[in-house]
């Protein structure tokens, strides 16, 4: 069965565009809105299965409504359409819980995919994007790492305590203290409490 679907966007001709394109796929489009006003209000009358919403609209944009419905508990899954490039709403969209992420340039042709991978409660974010956000952004230092470092402080990550990360290893807790040490000095990390816990877990997807 078709998911149920609002989508909303305050530029008329790309909200005409993507509800003839969907409508054409036979999704089933029950309602549009050219504001985040409209929008949630659609979504509260409704609840979709999924919303697909431009980030940026008067009253409400895409991610205060992701924000609104999490308050609510609504069970609208949310799909941002948006020509924004930027790692800081990217990362706010990924803290919402947002489901999807598409850029509008390839909006028509990934829009399809993004629906399916949602449908199957997994995220779908424009490979484009990613690209973009991960170009070569490693923190300075993290390549004079060895590969022991790099694994001590992957189970940082994880919050793990100089004496589990020891044990996992087969070394003494001496010895990773020494490591962290060291992992700090290269990495030009600030010697204070939680520091590099702190590093880690604000960089974390340089480790993976």
């Amino acid at each position: 069965m078709s998911p149920t679907i609002i989508i909303a966007d305050d530029h008329p001709l790309v909200l005409k565009g993507l509800e003839e394109f969907l409508l054409e796929k036979q999704y089933n489009v029950l309602a549009s809105a050219k504001n985040g006003k409209e929008a949630l209000a659609l979504i509260k009358a409704h609840s979709p299965d999924i919303a697909i919403l431009d980030i940026k609209m008067p009253f409400y944009t895409g991610l205060q409504i992701a924000e609104k419905c999490n308050v609510s508990n609504l069970p609208t899954k949310i799909i941002l359409i948006t020509f924004e490039k930027d790692e800081k709403i990217y990362n706010e969209a990924k803290s919402l819980g947002v489901y999807g992420y598409v850029l509008k340039e390839f909006a028509l042709e990934e829009i399809e995919n993004c629906i399916s991978a949602v449908l199957k409660d997994r995220p779908y974010f424009s490979p484009e994007l990613i690209e973009f956000i991960e170009i070569d952004r490693s923190p300075e230092g993290l390549s004079s790492l060895t590969k022991k470092e790099l694994n001590i402080l992957k189970l940082i990550t994880k919050n793990k305590t100089a004496k589990e990360i020891a044990e996992e290893l087969f070394i003494s807790p001496r010895t990773v203290e020494k490591h962290k040490s060291n992992i700090i000095r290269k990495l030009g990390i600030e010697r204070t409490p939680n520091s590099l816990l702190i590093w880690a877990k604000e960089n974390q997807r340089h480790l993976f």
